[in-house]
């Protein structure tokens, strides 16, 4: 029987009558309640044969638990008149009497095997399509992603571009503020008017950087909000 035993296993057994005679043949085993047997008795003709269904079923498999259970098949010439069959082997003597013992082999399947069974299993690939199909339409999920990595890129660029004026913004206000200081070291009277210019230059570098810290948070903020 070859495994798994997930479900029902079935082995056929054919039996041929060689003599000239009629046979009753009667199928036994040592394990009634583990298999079904179809049919499990009969009478095969001169020189005829019939196929015995014998259907194992679903079990838990254990490799090291040796199988005991076997199968013994009986047999007798029929008498010229057939009745009733559990006479027939009643009445009969033990000298009339022939039998055939099999031993039950469970077989489970190598992993070269499995995986064959799951290529053969596998749909073969279409080759050639037709044109006229066209191409396959995007899944939702897929453009929704495109849409928001576009809106991702645009974000980025945008913010790229402020964050540059910015920094030439700065690069101008610091220059400035170069030259507001050489004025103010060049002016000793320490006029008010000197005085005024350099603390707005000073107050300006701070709140430039508030508005590019600012930016940054945004950005950042939006996207994993998206």
């Amino acid at each position: 029987f070859p495994g798994p035993f997930t479900d029902v296993v079935t082995t056929n057994l054919k039996l041929r009558n060689p003599s000239d005679r009629k046979v009753c043949f009667k199928v036994k085993t040592t394990a009634p309640r583990r298999y079904c047997v179809r049919p499990n008795s009969g009478i095969i003709d001169p020189g005829s044969s019939v196929i015995v269904s014998v259907m194992l079923q679903p079990f838990d498999y254990d490799p090291n638990e040796k199988s005991k259970h076997k199968f013994m098949v009986q047999t007798t010439y029929a008498p010229p008149n057939i009745s009733d069959m559990e006479a027939v082997w009643k009445e009969a003597k033990p000298d009339e009497l022939m039998d055939s013992k099999l031993r039950c082999v469970f077989e489970m399947p190598n992993e070269n095997d499995k995986l064959n069974d799951i290529d053969a299993s596998k749909p073969a690939p279409v080759l050639n399509t037709s044109k006229q199909d066209g191409p396959m339409p995007k899944s939702h999920s897929v453009s929704l992603n495109d849409t928001e990595t576009r809106k991702l890129v645009e974000e980025c660029k945008r913010l790229q571009a402020e964050i540059m004026k910015l920094t030439d913004e700065n690069r101008h206000l610091r220059d400035e503020g170069l030259r507001l200081r050489k004025v103010a070291h060049s002016d000793k009277s320490g006029s008010p008017t000197a005085l005024a210019l350099r603390d707005n230059g000073s107050n300006s570098l701070p709140s430039l950087l508030v508005v590019i810290a600012a930016i940054f948070i945004g950005f950042f903020l939006g996207k994993f909000i998206l």
